[in-house]
């Protein structure tokens, strides 16, 4: 039980809550003239003009719920419940203020452990001044904390759903840098290879044909650089200590065996290269054939009565370009749905090399995964 009380406590506030945006306007633009037409209408009310004002006055605390969710919940319920309780004795009796039913969801959701034990206990003593005052029956108590109860349990579980998904995300990105390590491992055996028989041949030829010896240490030379440079993005990139499989990387030459000419059920795959591609980095390589085959899956699983995927392939003196576009309806994700992990997983792979990677529908229809990626790799 202490551990428990302990972990709540030190729960940290989720990460980038959301900036407002117009709805959080458009609602409070709503709320104030609400309020302001209650009053009219309810000439009952005790404190007509002082609890209007109230009502109305509290409205732009939603603005701040997602960045000060304590502060703006204190605020409320000491201005609605406390106050005019040690004041007046009595409550509030404004139907607008069930706005602030919003506050205790954005405390549990995008509050920290520590402000939601606060906030809870500013909730159960306004709760229970409320209580006392208006000499409450049992059922007229059990109604509103039961849709307080459902407030806070609402906000809860989208804070767990949203931390779930940042878990599985986190997942993702470190299964492509374990991927990416394990490509740029191939490409340091690669050079250290080089540089073992160079010096082999150098030796060899040292005594007879000194300028073979010496053009030998530069080649010795260049290839212990080009190690270096990939065993710095191997430190850069592989930021837990994991085991990889040692596994050689694919090669953008390679990128030929995902065309085929399709079939009642599957679209065609053309693949067209242009450009300068030889010396490459062979983790640039890797790179574009792993995001060129997820996306070229993605596209064949995915895209409604897709007929052709195009996969383009081009480079210049600076940058490869890499273009997969299908000719499918809607897409390879639904309109306004979350990015999936495979799309995730090529932007991650990208920007650990230094690149862009962008997806997303076209404007007439079909689905575009753009590429890229510098051809030396991040420095």
């Amino acid at each position: 039980m202490h551990g428990f009380v302990r972990s709540v406590w030190s729960e940290p506030r989720p990460p980038e809550p959301p900036v407002r945006v117009w709805r959080d306007w458009a609602l409070v633009g709503v709320l104030v003239p609400l309020a302001v037409l209650e009053g009219v209408l309810r000439p009952d009310l005790p404190w007509r003009l002082l609890e209007v004002a109230v009502a109305a006055g509290l409205v732009p605390t939603l603005l701040w719920r997602r960045t000060r969710p304590l502060a703006m919940l204190a605020i409320c319920f000491v201005a609605t419940d406390v106050i005019p309780v040690l004041a007046t004795g009595a409550t509030l009796d404004v139907y607008t203020l069930g706005y602030m039913l919003i506050l205790p969801y954005a405390l549990f959701r995008w509050g920290s452990g520590r402000e939601i034990v606060t906030g809870s206990g500013i909730m159960l003593v306004a709760a229970g001044l409320s209580v006392l005052v208006n000499h409450a029956a049992l059922p007229d108590v059990v109604g509103p904390f039961a849709v307080m109860l459902a407030t806070t349990s609402l906000g809860g579980v989208f804070r767990y759903r949203a931390g779930a998904r940042m878990r599985e995300l986190d997942q993702v990105k470190l299964l492509m840098r374990e991927q990416l390590a394990r490509d740029l491992h191939d490409t340091v055996a690669h050079h250290v290879s080089a540089m073992a028989i160079r010096a082999q041949a150098g030796l060899a030829t040292a005594a007879s044909r000194p300028d073979a010896a010496a053009e030998a240490l530069r080649v010795i030379e260049a290839e212990a650089a080009r190690a270096l440079d990939e065993m710095r993005a191997i430190v850069r990139v592989l930021r837990r200590d994991r085991p990889a499989e040692l596994t050689p990387g694919r090669r953008i030459s390679e990128l030929e065996r995902l065309a085929s000419r399709g079939g009642s059920h599957h679209p065609a795959v053309e693949v067209e290269m242009s450009g300068d591609l030889d010396g490459l980095s062979p983790s640039i390589e890797s790179a574009v054939y792993r995001i060129a085959q997820e996306a070229v899956t993605n596209a064949v699983r995915h895209a409604r009565r897709a007929t052709r995927v195009e996969v383009r392939v081009a480079a210049d003196e600076t940058a490869v370009r890499l273009c997969v576009r299908d000719d499918g309806d809607g897409g390879s994700t639904r309109p306004g749905a979350p990015p999936g992990y495979g799309i995730i997983g090529m932007s991650e792979r990208a920007n650990l090399l230094g690149g862009t990677c962008v997806a997303g529908p076209d404007r007439d229809r079909g689905w575009t995964v753009t590429a890229v990626l510098p051809r030396a790799g991040a420095a």
